[in-house]
């Protein structure tokens, strides 16, 4: 499998998680000039929309996959997600209201997931 492959398997495996969380899916890989993001998701219990990076590793032997996003790929993540909410503001909104926005990572280390709330 190449990159983009197994990017796509776990970002999938990654939202079918969050839906069994009670999150609903907004998005998948939005993109815009700035960027994208790998889902968009709204959490009703905090009524907050999640900007969401997924990172997989097949182990821990190169470090945690949230140790990826750095500095450069929070600022790329945070610009894109001022598109989407621009977009967001001119032609509708997620389903319920929305207090606020935040930042989280997944985690997909094998089999095991972990969802980092506010990661940033």
């Amino acid at each position: 499998m190449n990159k983009r492959t197994t990017g796509a398997r776990y970002e999938g495996i990654a939202a079918r998680f969050l839906e069994l969380q009670g999150f609903e899916i907004l998005a998948r890989n939005y993109r815009c000039r700035e960027g994208e993001i790998d889902l968009v998701t709204y959490d009703p219990t905090a009524a907050n929309i999640c900007f969401t990076e997924v990172k997989y590793r097949s182990s821990l032997r190169c470090g945690y996959p949230s140790e990826a996003v750095n500095a450069a790929k929070r600022t790329k993540i945070r610009n894109v997600s001022r598109h989407y909410l621009m977009d967001q503001t001119r032609g509708g909104a997620a389903s319920g209201p929305v207090c606020g926005y935040r930042y989280d990572v997944v985690e997909i280390v094998g089999d095991k997931i972990r969802v980092l709330k506010n990661a940033f």
